[in-house]
């Protein structure tokens, strides 16, 4: 028994060591991300990100919510991001990005998404698909009918066009824009 409990004792210092790493990982968020992405004594930053969310919330209960989970990984991250135009709001993605939103499920009543930046919801808006029948208010992202249609995809107001869009245009966001000028992904072509 006692040489038991010394084993059990020597071992100690590394028991506690890991779990204050543990504990220290979970509570400051790194959890679940590639700590290999950090540069050395630089904070891990993931910039301009859309997320669908977590529980696949509809649009139409997006509005009553105060607070919105996001998806463990984007449906589109920078790194998917070949420009933002910062006029039309234009979004040039790579060929993977492409196959991503052509195999979502998008009902004819959308599919949320939020905006974020570092993970922080900026705005919200839905994926929708042009066969639709049903009018929306918010930012859209419209689903291409045919894979690799297009390697551009639009943040639109309302749908089916933006007369049906209500409210302030939240796609100039100051921190969405500085986010991809400092990615170096931000264009201003009309």
């Amino acid at each position: 028994m006692f040489s038991m409990m010394k084993r059990l004792l020597s071992h100690f210092p590394a028991v506690i060591t890991a779990v204050i790493v543990s504990v220290f990982l979970l509570s400051s968020g790194c959890f679940g991300q590639n700590i290999a992405e950090e540069s050395p004594g630089q904070e891990f930053s993931e910039g301009f990100a859309i997320y669908l969310t977590r529980a696949d919330i509809s649009p139409a209960q997006m509005p009553v919510l105060s607070h919105v989970d996001i998806a463990e990984q984007p449906i589109i991250a920078m790194n998917d991001i070949v420009t933002y135009n910062s006029e039309t709001h234009e979004i040039s993605i790579t060929a993977d990005a492409v196959d991503r939103i052509s195999s979502l499920e998008v009902p004819v009543s959308g599919k949320s998404f939020v905006v974020c930046v570092d993970r922080k919801v900026i705005y919200w808006g839905a994926f929708w698909t042009p066969i639709s029948s049903l009018a929306f208010e918010g930012i859209t992202i419209w689903k291409p009918l045919i894979s690799h249609e297009s390697k551009i995809i639009k943040l639109e107001l309302g749908y089916p066009s933006s007369s049906f869009y209500g409210g302030e245009d939240p796609r100039d966001n100051e921190e969405v824009m500085k986010s991809l000028e400092q990615a170096g992904k931000l264009i201003t072509m009309p």
